[in-house]
């Protein structure tokens, strides 16, 4: 088995979570109801089921190359990519002014999970590209944005995020590459740029890349950074490609995973200085990479989510085939494959109820972004943003933290034959591990969570948050279902162990920052989770009223099943965090520096 995509489970949350009928009332979204979504789903399944997955373990073997400075991607990915543009998946939720499909993150989002579960080697390509649109959409001007977003919407072209250099990582204050303006309104640009994704390669005819560095004679630190268009192939008048632009690729990593995705260093300016393009205004650079970023990690957590499901049906399917050691309830006579014995269960549990929660998670997420975008009401709009916001390093946090554990148990679940390559388990455990550092680390995300989304304002979005969860409470208590007061129970003592934590943090920040930040990602980790068995709770109760009606019993039930489990095993640890956070920041910074 290979990987079959989760369309029931994605429908159930695109439905009854995310509310894709109420998306298909706001204005550009009308032709956007269950039914497209159905359609949409059953599509890139298909494709990614037939055409990426089997070409996962292939990147892993052969990934891509670079010879004079010419990197070719794995065998098998040129063509995939073509099949993935000629289908339009790269456009699917970006607009239709530049020839996109204008659908919305709710479906796109799901779609994307497909991809990198079948291939996330391949899947950041157009990952990449998705964020260099939404820069351009946003703070490009009308020449570049006729100039470059037809061809980045179909995946004629594809983009990239140079932030990094080997003295400025997640600290961008320390960027020295450098931008010189030119009299006929272009700049030229020198430095030098690491871990640049997808940076260079053959699968697209241009590679359209967006540069952060310093106009001659901008302030210091952040304030000076600004953005610009670099494409690799100059673009002439009439849009066909020029001269080879002077970046270039000087090597490219190798890495613990995502082996088929070439990781670049590129080099800017040897020859004379690259000619680049201002995005926006000067200095506001880092404002617009924000939001390349705010895409990115969105679309990473969405990988953590993604790899997790297919280290879960890997380990499914070898729980089945495995035969090992006599079950201890003695329910058959001999061996028997090794799904019947209780902790392999509870491991596969675990990956399930991680998986499914966090996928809720983003779908809800991406439900309000797009509310945040088309609703009509000014209000609206306001809340849902500000929602959407706040489970931002959520989804990338809590998500990509979890899809360690998880890939992790599935190597588990696999024994020794789980720490040989010929598997495949050990790949999912390799790849899973940048997803907690690319396009801002863990930590990142939780200083994101402790100072722009709890501090700023006194924690009113937060405990807002938890408003609405109380209100899935009194739900659960209503409906009397000795599963609905079960998780009841373990959802109000997570939402009051993380009210406690909003306070501590929104009360204490500026007073003791290093008590604070001590906690700031085991908070990260305490909303993701409570956020996460939130969205299954409502499953729950949607999977009660389902079953009573007769509809899809064996399914909904496996839905509440599933939500027990992660409130009995996963949402009880939220008590723990609180106290650690609380409690526990002293301890964090009590040994001397010169002890370590």
């Amino acid at each position: 088995m290979s990987y079959v995509a989760p369309v029931k489970d994605m429908l159930f949350n695109i439905q009854h979570l995310a509310n894709i009928e109420q998306i298909a009332q706001l204005p550009g979204f009308e032709d956007a109801g269950l039914d497209t979504a159905q359609a949409v789903l059953e599509e890139s399944a298909k494709f990614t089921e037939g055409v990426l997955a089997p070409l996962n373990w292939e990147g892993d073997k052969n990934p891509s190359s670079l010879k004079d400075g010419v990197v070719t991607a794995t065998p098998g990915f040129k063509d995939a990519f073509k099949q993935f543009t000629d289908g339009g998946w790269q456009g699917l939720q970006h607009p239709t002014d530049f020839g996109g499909q204008g659908l919305p993150k709710t479906i796109g989002a799901a779609c994307g999970e497909m991809v990198n579960s079948a291939n996330m080697s391949f899947a950041l390509c157009p990952l990449l590209s998705d964020g260099a649109i939404e820069a351009l959409l946003t703070a490009g001007s009308d020449e570049l944005k006729a100039t470059y977003l037809e061809n980045l919407v179909s995946g004629k072209w594809t983009g990239t995020m140079n932030l990094t250099e080997p003295q400025a990582g997640s600290d961008l204050a320390l960027v020295r590459s450098r931008a010189e303006p030119q009299l006929d309104g272009t700049y030229k640009v020198f430095g030098t740029k690491i871990f640049i994704t997808w940076g260079e390669h053959d699968m697209a005819e241009n590679i359209v890349h967006l540069v952060l560095a310093r106009v001659s004679g901008a302030p210091e630190g952040v304030k000076g950074i600004s953005l610009f268009v670099v494409p690799k192939f100059m673009v002439n008048q009439d849009g066909s490609l020029g001269a080879r632009n002077d970046v270039h690729c000087a090597s490219i990593e190798h890495k613990m995973g995502i082996k088929a995705s070439p990781t670049a260093v590129l080099q800017y300016g040897d020859n004379g200085g690259a000619i680049g393009y201002l995005v926006g205004q000067e200095n506001r650079g880092l404002e617009y990479m924000f939001i390349m970023m705010n895409a990115a990690r969105y679309g990473v957590g969405v990988q953590g989510i993604a790899i997790a499901e297919r280290a879960y049906q890997k380990a499914v399917q070898f729980s089945r085939d495995r035969v090992q050691s006599r079950p201890v309830d003695g329910s058959t006579p001999g061996s028997a494959p090794i799904i019947h014995h209780p902790d392999v269960r509870r491991m596969l549990m675990t990956m399930r109820a991680y998986t499914e929660g966090c996928r809720a998670l983003a779908s809800v997420a991406a439900s309000a972004y797009d509310a945040a975008h088309h609703h009509t009401d000014a209000e609206a709009r306001k809340q849902n943003q500000a929602f959407y916001e706040f489970m931002v390093p959520l989804v990338k946090g809590y998500s990509t933290e979890m899809s360690l554990e998880v890939t992790s148990l599935g190597v588990q679940v696999h024994g020794g034959m789980g720490f040989i390559e010929e598997t495949g388990a050990a790949q999912y455990y390799r790849d899973a591990k940048i997803l907690t550092i690319y396009e801002g680390t863990t930590a990142i995300q939780a200083n994101d969570l402790v100072g722009r989304k709890t501090s700023r304002d006194g924690g009113q979005i937060a405990k807002g948050i938890a408003g609405q969860v109380e209100a899935t409470e009194a739900d659960l208590l209503a409906s009397g279902s000795a599963h609905a007061l079960a998780v009841a129970k373990r959802l109000k003592a997570a939402r009051l162990a993380f009210i406690d934590v909003v306070e501590f943090v929104a009360g204490n920040t500026k007073a003791s920052p290093n008590a604070v930040f001590a906690g700031s990602v085991p908070y990260l980790m305490l909303a993701g989770n409570l956020m996460a068995g939130w969205q299954l709770a409502r499953s729950l109760l949607v999977a009660e009223k389902a079953i009573a009606a007769g509809d899809d019993v064996a399914f909904m039930q496996a839905k509440i099943t599933t939500a027990r489990f992660y409130a009995d095993h996963l949402l009880s640890k939220a008590g723990g965090l609180r106290d650690s956070i609380v409690e526990g920041a002293d301890s964090v910074t009590a040994l001397p520096l010169d002890a370590f």
